[in-house]
């Protein structure tokens, strides 16, 4: 099969043939037909996760069509339309049977822990436990996109963040994983605040439902423009980048008893980031953590796509074909864009 790979952290990738995947008892092999390309799969490659091995394939959101399935698969079948959460859980251990499979203690994470979807096929763990049907008029590109930045915001803005009708919530940072948060926000009835220093970002911000945008190129302090709009501070506020400025903005935005949520990576030398804690005491701040989504917990989030209350079809501004996928991984350092971009492996 084709597939992007690396072989050196950093370093250009390339398009070659390599050999397909083939299933574990309890697991199938999918064929590609829309993966998404995410600011997680440009960490992998700059080596800020441990779980890589070189050479290696990225890429972890993913639609397409189960191509073959292990000896212990009791609920799938070759032929069926599915998408995955980028976590896998194991489906056994205590935070599976808790039903928390986004933090399962043995997770897969294609991409990661193992060769992912910028491939031709991919291969899938524990797919009872984690494969999602894709309703029959959704299109793979809009499905590959729930895999990662559509279904970590819905998490993280409607399960984990409780966020409510008439809230102030901010939005720092809207590449796919923000632009999602402000769409899901803005359908739950909050009142949305998207920062971010792109212009074109912004515009999307605002098309899906942002009621007010701040320019953090010429915004010196954006946490203090979000307390004035807000009269106070947000209710609810993300770090949908993942960086230590926009981590502290957010915080520093909050109101007394707001919440802030961490949805952006923040890999650093040493594992830790700076984070305001003497306004989290002094204002009762819940500092929250939001990781993907399980699989299982997927109907909600689908039924409201399905109404059109949400419409991740409309964050996905570009596809390009996987020859393509290696420059537009090395761009998203410098350039990480707005909206999602998705590859097609067959074009």
């Amino acid at each position: 099969m084709r597939a992007v790979v690396f072989e050196r952290y950093g370093e250009p990738a390339e398009v070659r043939e390599v050999p397909g995947p083939r299933p574990a008892e309890h697991g199938v092999v999918v064929r590609v037909e829309a993966t998404g390309l995410c600011r997680s799969d440009w960490h992998g490659w700059m080596g800020h996760d441990p779980d890589i091995t070189l050479p290696h394939v990225p890429g972890h959101e993913l639609a397409g069509v189960v191509e073959e399935v292990g000896a212990r698969v009791a609920r799938w079948n070759p032929g069926d339309r599915v998408t995955v959460p980028f976590v896998c859980g194991c489906g056994s251990c205590p935070s599976c049977v808790a039903g928390d499979h986004q933090v399962c203690e043995r997770q897969t994470q294609p991409g990661f822990t193992h060769w992912g979807s910028f491939a031709q096929y991919v291969a899938l763990d524990h797919a009872d436990v984690n494969l999602v049907a894709i309703p029959g008029d959704l299109s793979y590109a809009t499905a590959a996109a729930l895999g990662c930045r559509f279904a970590t915001a819905f998490r993280a803005v409607v399960q984990q963040g409780r966020v409510a009708a008439g809230e102030w919530v901010a939005v720092h940072g809207c590449g796919g994983v923000g632009l999602s948060a402000v769409m899901i926000a803005a359908a739950s009835g909050a009142r949305v605040i998207a920062v971010d220093v792109s212009p074109k970002a912004l515009d999307l911000a605002r098309a899906f439902g942002a009621a007010v945008c701040v320019d953090a190129r010429d915004t010196p302090d954006t946490a203090a423009a979000v307390r004035e709009l807000t009269d106070g501070g947000a209710h609810l506020s993300l770090d949908a980048l993942g960086s230590p400025a926009t981590c502290a903005a957010s915080v520093n935005g909050l109101r007394r008893r707001g919440r802030h949520l961490q949805v952006g990576l923040l890999p650093s030398p040493d594992g830790t980031t700076p984070v305001p804690l003497a306004r989290a005491i002094a204002l009762e701040l819940e500092l929250l953590g939001s990781h993907g989504m399980a699989a299982h917990t997927y109907p909600p989030m689908l039924e409201l796509v399905r109404a059109g209350v949400l419409r991740p079809d409309l964050l996905v501004t570009s596809t390009i074909t996987l020859d393509a996928a290696p420059d537009a991984l090395a761009a998203m350092g410098s350039a990480p864009g707005a909206g999602a971009v998705v590859i097609e492996p067959w074009r």
